[in-house]
């Protein structure tokens, strides 16, 4: 693979092996376009979320020696989906999109920033051990 396509893989590979560089990025760039911290944090996270969301799936196949953490991951995504849906319909009588979408992927930060430290931890634990 070379070129352009190349070197934009190998970019997204080394982000996601890293996914605090483009939250500290992504926050400084909206910090320098005049952004409110809380704007700022906002972006960040949700440029941040899809590098976390590859590599908390990496790292579960790793551990686990398993080809599914993608899968697993789309499942418990669309089953948040699902439930936020649901509870918004409920409380309010019709679901917005919008609000919705931006909930879930604001939970799956959060959840995949949480699942990354336990995940990365145990890895090295893991190869320490070996």
């Amino acid at each position: 693979m070379g070129g352009l396509f190349g070197w934009l893989l190998n970019g997204a590979i080394f982000l996601s092996l890293v996914p605090f560089i483009p939250f500290v990025a992504a926050y400084l760039i909206a910090i320098l376009r005049k952004k409110t911290k809380k704007q700022a944090v906002a972006i960040a996270m949700d440029v941040t979320t899809p590098f976390l969301y590859i590599s908390v799936a990496a790292l579960f196949n790793t551990i686990f020696n398993s080809k599914l953490g993608f899968y697993i991951f789309l499942l418990i995504l669309l089953l948040a989906l699902g439930l936020i849906g649901s509870a918004q319909n409920r409380l309010k009588g019709k679901v917005d999109f919008q609000r919705l979408f931006r909930a879930v992927w604001r939970l799956s930060f959060f959840f995949l920033s949480l699942g990354y430290i336990v995940l990365l931890i145990i890895a090295i634990l893991q190869y320490i051990t070996r």
